[in-house]
């Protein structure tokens, strides 16, 4: 695995896991947030993601979750340098039309930061609760597809047409334009096989997976076999994942699983088939040369404690040299 080749990103607190849910000032949650975002820049990461999602998980809670792209551009004004992602943006959420233009400022407001990440959608109960229809599953799917032509229109054309099943543009002028050239990075969300890999062929700069190596290493042949169907470079497609992960020896990784039950009102061993991926530096170093040796170049880091003060700078310190992964700080 060559250092040069790997990247890290890393999830910030937002609510949705109740990682903020021992700050009581809605404000001071957001700040957290904020300082989260900036530790995450000096320590070097690549980029900083959020969930898109309005209630908490597992279950539904009365507890502060930021919405995502409000949250993004804020961030984009409290950083300099580190990129800005969502895990993944639902496509239901908001028309195509206008998270295209919504991208398109932030991208603007950041000097050319934004990664688009977005998927089909699934949280059925945050559906309904929010008045959104829920079609079933091959629908979202058509609805992902065409929003994915939607937003590269707007964001390349300068009077952008699309007569879809699901979406229209007449003329739509979208402006400013992304700072990024031809557009920000789309990344998608998903390891369906048939549909959601074939989507990241067509229309996609990355997929993104939660999963074990060995399904890793299967879905990204499917990947390769798509790319190959529709006459795509499969280089040219970044390979990467959320890696859920706690960081510390047998006592801290106690101290951490009993903190997030105690927060979540979950069972330890929820927790902790939560983040499977723990424990020291050089387990966790191991673990992602597994992953890279499959192909996945660029990792997502989820910390249940990064709210805590030091705690992603942490991870950078001890795991990135074990990485080969040489950050630049900002």
């Amino acid at each position: 695995m060559a250092g040069s080749e790997l990247k890290l990103g890393v999830f910030v607190p937002q609510g949705w896991r109740m990682d903020l849910a021992d700050v009581p000032d809605p404000g001071e949650k957001y700040e957290t947030m904020s300082r989260c975002a900036r530790e995450a820049e000096t320590a070097g990461f690549d980029a900083i993601f959020l969930y898109d999602h309005f209630h908490t998980v597992p279950t539904p809670q009365r507890e502060s979750v930021f919405e995502c792209w409000t949250s993004m551009a804020a961030l984009a004004r409290d950083t300099r340098s580190i990129r800005l992602g969502q895990m993944v943006t639902c496509n239901s959420y908001r028309p195509p039309s206008l998270l295209a233009k919504m991208a398109s400022g932030i991208d603007v407001m950041s000097r050319g930061r934004v990664i688009l990440g977005i998927g089909a959608g699934w949280y059925q109960h945050e559906y309904e609760a929010y008045g959104y229809e829920y079609p079933d599953t091959p629908d979202r799917l058509r609805m992902l597809r065409e929003s994915l032509q939607v937003i590269k229109a707007l964001w390349t054309q300068d009077e952008a047409h699309f007569d879809g099943r699901y979406y229209k543009l007449r003329g739509a002028i979208n402006e400013p334009k992304p700072v990024q050239k031809p557009h920000p990075p789309i990344w998608i969300g998903g390891g369906g096989e048939k549909v959601t890999l074939k989507l990241v062929a067509q229309y996609g700069d990355a997929c993104n997976f939660n999963a074990d190596v060995e399904t890793v290493r299967h879905k990204l042949e499917v990947l390769r076999e798509h790319c190959e169907s529709v006459g795509r470079d499969y280089d040219s497609v970044l390979k990467t994942i959320e890696f859920y992960t706690m960081l510390g020896d047998r006592r801290e990784i106690d101290r951490v699983v009993s903190d997030t039950a105690r927060r979540t009102g979950q069972e330890e061993a929820f927790i902790r088939s939560w983040h499977p991926l723990h424990g020291d530096a050089d387990r966790i170093a191991e673990l992602i040369h597994k992953y890279a040796e499959a192909g996945i170049r660029y990792f997502i880091v989820n910390l249940p404690n990064a709210f805590e003060v030091g705690a992603i700078s942490r991870f950078a310190e001890e795991v990135f040299p074990r990485v080969g992964f040489h950050a630049l700080t900002a």
